[in-house]
């Protein structure tokens, strides 16, 4: 498995949010995740699965403790550090997120071309190859709410896997979606994983365990009093 650093790639540490911020419980949340892991998030609000993979990408204010990706605390970094970082991050959310006056295609490639100094010939080069891996014909370039809810899924995959992430933030996309989308999904999460990836897979039941249970290397559920850890087995 290649790796490309030797530490965690995300950490928090006793990191404490801001309740009025983020309405996630202020208590102090911990958990490490390295290179090539999968950690499974149960989490039965959606809203507050949404918010934690914000807490992990630096966007929510903490109380105390901290919050590490790649080693770097998100609090002391730069904006052009900030961007530069988020530009490793890939993510599949359940809050609206595509912009519906550009084409989908740019709602896949905007994070990539904003945080990275990729070639827009070789961002669009992945894009397409994602696209057909994902089930779609092609790089989608309707607008997005001009696509049907299964293709509009396929093209958050797509933007998730897009640039070959450090970390990857994922609301569970295998919730309803099209059957054939399940072994895309699960083959593109061991490519990732192979070459580094940390993976951070929220689920609103612990169903993930029957379709992925020998890929996961910590289970852990989102409660009221925190982030509690889940025995494995």
């Amino acid at each position: 498995m290649e790796t490309r650093n030797v530490g965690p790639v995300l950490e928090l540490n006793k990191a404490i949010p801001s309740f009025e911020e983020s309405g996630l419980p202020p208590v102090p949340f911990s958990m490490r995740l390295m290179p090539g892991e999968c950690a499974v998030v149960e989490a039965r609000d959606a809203s507050r699965a949404t918010i934690f993979a914000d807490l992990c990408s630096g966007l929510v204010p903490l109380n105390d403790g901290a919050v590490k990706f790649m080693g770097l605390d998100w609090t002391e970094l730069h904006d052009r550090e900030v961007n530069a970082l988020r530009g490793r991050i890939g993510r599949i959310t359940r809050r609206p997120s595509w912009t519906d006056f550009l084409g989908t295609h740019m709602g896949i490639m905007l994070q990539q071309l904003h945080h990275t100094t990729r070639d827009v010939n070789d961002v669009v080069a992945e894009a397409s190859r994602l696209s057909e891996q994902f089930g779609l014909p092609g790089l989608p370039v309707l607008r997005p709410a001009m696509l049907s809810d299964a293709d509009l899924l396929r093209a958050s995959c797509v933007r998730a896997f897009m640039g070959r992430p450090h970390l990857l933030l994922l609301e569970d996309p295998l919730e309803a979606s099209p059957a054939d989308l399940e072994d895309a999904f699960l083959s593109a999460i061991t490519t990732a994983r192979d070459k580094g990836a940390g993976i951070i897979w929220l689920v609103r039941s612990n169903a993930v365990g029957q379709r992925y249970w020998q890929g996961v290397t910590s289970r852990w559920r989102l409660a009221d009093d925190g982030l509690v850890a889940v025995r494995m087995g």
